[in-house]
């Protein structure tokens, strides 16, 4: 491809909605990622308590039990943008209530033993009900639903807007907005943290969300590429039946397991990542400026790139050497975790969490840009909010279930040990690629209708 068709296809409209989109979508998710971590933690919250929470993620996950909702109903400005207003909104108010209510009293469930034996623990059940019905667990888990939601509604926008041969260029681009979401509240709010009150920190990054708001009223409804169901019983059924009747059950089902697997291993190195730079003993303005910059710049740069090789690679080769580097940036937290910080000049320590992240960050970027678009390409347009929805809640799976558990093997195995064993499991992964996107095919798209 010439520059000068690479010009055009960038600098475009729908080009220009993508970044909108991925901007407002990236946001929340890393708002939870990054900043309420962080804020738990300057708060003295434990750590169990902290990787419990993102089990309140789940909703990413189960996503698609309403993503037929989504297609069948419109709300007044449209099938897409009327979901996609109403939960920004929603979003905007509870970002910023957030920061006004307290974590005391945040703390992991405990066990109670009712005898001698090891085998005689019960769970408490008051304590698991107080985690629940704690005031921060409730407004993240509204975040984290109508976070879904918006996701939903905008993958489905994102579908129908693209063009066929734009799919892998334009979720690429959608993945480097949607990283450079994370400068908000993994960077800005976090040095802001170190001179405002909490409250003030949420406030000003729930404000972020107003331009995505403004654009959705701005643009128009897609409404060409899809057909609208006509009742909820073919907007649940009709996605499922023409996926399996065009790939198989036995197709299907490797596909939701490579979706399972891809993103394992990087999904629980990256689930404690702030608490990790707090404990080698970073402040938290180095890492807004350092981890927080590195890391969103060699995402960015990881997903732009991979976007323009997989015009020349494939969808199917992209996932390959893509997903080999994403697994293998792994390694450089275990090598940052065996450091002795104290004896290492503070320039030197600034360099390696910033070669570390960035490293990681782009593995993280090109492996995306790969797997955004070969799910993309397996989606039908006319169904297309519920397929994607399906796809995406099993790529949310190790974030938001998996990753729960990393509290506990930070505290068993330690930071090393716990990177090595993430690298192991980014294994299965790859090796399910032999089956799902042998190197020598293509990735056939389905086309717009």
């Amino acid at each position: 491809m010439t520059a000068e068709p690479l010009s055009r296809a960038i600098f475009n409209r729908r080009m220009l909605i993508c970044i909108f989109t991925g901007f407002s979508s990236g946001l929340p998710l890393f708002f939870l990622l990054n900043l309420v971590p962080a804020w738990l933690r300057s708060e003295h919250i434990d750590l169990k308590a902290i990787g419990l929470l993102t089990l309140i993620q789940l909703p990413y996950t189960w996503k698609f039990l309403w993503s037929p909702l989504v297609d069948r109903y419109a709300l007044p400005l449209g099938r897409r943008r009327g979901w996609m207003v109403l939960a920004l909104l929603v979003l905007l108010v509870t970002i910023a209530s957030l920061g006004s209510v307290s974590p005391v009293g945040l703390s992991a469930p405990t066990m109670l033993r009712s005898g001698s034996e090891v085998s005689s623990y019960a769970l408490d059940w008051a304590s698991i009900a107080a985690f629940l019905m704690h005031p921060v667990t409730l407004l993240v888990l509204a975040v984290v639903v109508f976070s879904a939601t918006f996701d939903i509604a905008v993958d489905a926008f994102r579908r129908e807007l693209l063009r066929d041969e734009e799919l892998g260029l334009g979720n690429s681009i959608h993945i480097s907005a949607y990283r450079i979401a994370g400068l908000v509240p993994g960077s800005l709010a976090l040095i802001l943290a170190d001179h405002l009150p909490w409250s003030q920190v949420f406030f000003i990054t729930a404000l972020f969300l107003l331009p995505g708001i403004l654009m959705t009223l701005c643009v128009r409804e897609v409404t060409d590429a899809a057909i609208q169901p006509k009742t909820l019983r073919a907007a649940v059924i009709e996605p499922f039946r023409e996926f399996i009747g065009r790939a198989g059950w036995s197709h299907v089902l490797w596909i939701l397991g490579f979706l399972f697997f891809y993103k394992l291993g990087d999904a629980l190195c990256t689930s404690l990542a702030t608490p990790f730079y707090l404990d080698m003993g970073y402040s938290k303005t180095e890492i807004g400026l350092i981890a927080k910059n590195a890391g969103l710049w060699g995402s960015v740069g990881g997903g732009l790139l991979g976007g323009v090789w997989m015009l020349r690679l494939g969808i199917g080769r992209g996932l390959w050497l893509f997903g080999a580097v994403q697994m293998l940036s792994i390694l450089g937290f275990a090598w940052l975790s065996s450091h002795d910080m104290h004896g290492i000049d503070n320039s030197t320590r600034l360099l390696d969490l910033g070669f570390v992240v960035a490293l990681e960050a782009f593995g993280v970027g090109v492996g995306s840009a790969a797997l955004i678009a070969f799910i993309a390409s397996q989606t039908h347009p006319a169904y297309a909010a519920t397929q994607l929805a399906v796809f995406s809640s099993f790529m949310a799976i190790p974030r938001s279930l998996i990753s729960a558990s990393a509290g506990y093997l930070v505290e068993a195995l330690g930071w090393f040990d716990f990177y090595l064993l993430c690298f192991a499991l980014a294994l299965p992964g790859m090796l399910m690629l032999f089956k799902v996107a042998p190197w020598s095919a293509s990735v056939r798209t389905i086309p717009a209708e």
